[in-house]
């Protein structure tokens, strides 16, 4: 059956589509974008489905976001996307907000044990029983005229997803439901916490290995490049290679051939910004201890993975009761946060990352589980 499909291509047909969605219980968004050589998405499309019809919005020839944004924020209307985590970035970028409530039609899935991780093709086989094309995603966004190819998939998108909501939606129970804009809520949160460029170490590969003094130069290699590819809009790789920085801050060069004998250091890094890299090394080498980070946690040694093996029993067995998904239970690193807060001895302490009816549910049994771990047999 044909898709019915408009098109919004200006500032007056977006505001008056905005006003009437605004009056629906739910709304159907799919975003298409390019992110090659860049450090923030440029939205190429925009796609919305009402459950009857697919509009196709352009962003090349509309400047003014805010109806869209109004809607994106209006509580009473479910926004319905899936796997959405590129897609919020991209709405995000574009309208200065975020979608609540917000349904990921694949979490819904998985709450419904359909399948974890599933991909919209998948999805849209398993609930509606139809194949869909072979996508689109590499094909170029910011062309125009989009091809007939192009306009085709992106409809069908917005179109299908609209349906698998409808159909999804009465198999939740009231508490998946919840469950389901509990987590949605919690991916638009993580994006909205700005990451702090100065704890981006903390996350760097072997960053545990170096020493406090060594760490002050990771520290601040880490927050300039970081902050570097935000201001030229460049992936991070493009400013400095991911495995150029322990080793930068490990043997902290002082003249442009060390620092060009680095593994994995590009020749465009040590041409553009040598000389500037060596200063931040110098500068943050010379600090005094007392403005040195603090150490890295060890990862937890092989003996933990018992442990760890234990307290993921306890999120199966829970999803097991529930009949949902078990990766949805417990995150390997809730696991392994909480398991650092203690290890070996105790006491340990619920991590903030395990909230919400999870930390309901399963934070006592997690703690117990580590208690008995603890007493002598």
């Amino acid at each position: 059956m044909a898709i019915d499909i408009h098109w919004i291509r200006d500032n007056d047909s977006l505001g008056q589509h905005c006003a009437e969605w605004q009056h629906l219980p739910f709304i159907a968004l799919d975003t298409e974008f390019m992110r090659v050589d860049t450090f923030y998405p440029i939205a190429g499309l925009i796609q919305i489905g009402d459950g009857e019809r697919a509009f196709l919005i352009d962003p090349l020839t509309i400047d003014n976001w805010q109806p869209l944004a109004a809607l994106l924020e209006n509580p009473a209307v479910v926004k319905v996307l899936h796997a959405c985590s590129e897609d919020l970035e991209v709405l995000l970028r574009l309208t200065g907000s975020l979608p609540a409530p917000l349904f990921d039609t694949q979490l819904a899935a998985a709450y419904l044990n359909l399948g974890f991780s599933m991909g919209y093709s998948r999805l849209v086989k398993e609930v509606l029983d139809l194949d869909l094309p072979k996508g689109e995603t590499r094909s170029d966004w910011l062309q125009r005229p989009l091809s007939e190819t192009q306009i085709s998939y992106a409809a069908e998108d917005a179109q299908h997803l609209a349906e698998v909501y409808v159909q999804l939606r009465p198999r939740l129970s009231d508490d998946k439901y919840n469950w389901v804009l509990e987590d949605g809520a919690e991916l638009v949160a993580n994006l909205r916490r700005e990451v702090d460029p100065y704890e981006v170490y903390r996350e760097a590969k072997l960053a545990w290995k170096l020493s406090r003094q060594q760490l002050a130069v990771l520290r601040e290699v880490c927050a300039w490049r970081e902050l570097q590819a935000r201001a030229r809009d460049l992936p991070r790789n493009r400013v400095v290679r991911e495995h150029a920085l322990w080793p930068l801050a490990k043997t902290q060069p002082d003249n442009l051939v060390t620092l060009a004998r680095i593994e994995d250091m590009h020749p465009r890094t040590v041409r553009q910004d040598g000389e500037f890299l060596l200063d931040l090394i110098k500068r943050a080498s010379s600090l005094g201890p007392d403005q040195w980070p603090p150490a890295v946690p060890e990862p937890l040694p092989v003996e933990a993975a018992a442990l760890v093996k234990r307290l993921r029993a306890i999120g199966q067995a829970e999803a097991e009761r529930l009949n949902i998904a078990p990766e949805l239970m417990l995150r390997k690193k809730t696991l392994e946060a909480l398991l650092k807060s203690g290890y070996p001895e105790g006491p340990y302490q619920l991590p903030d990352s395990l909230r919400g009816w999870r930390r309901e549910l399963m934070g006592q049994a997690l703690l117990d589980c580590l208690a008995d771990a603890g007493e002598p047999s």
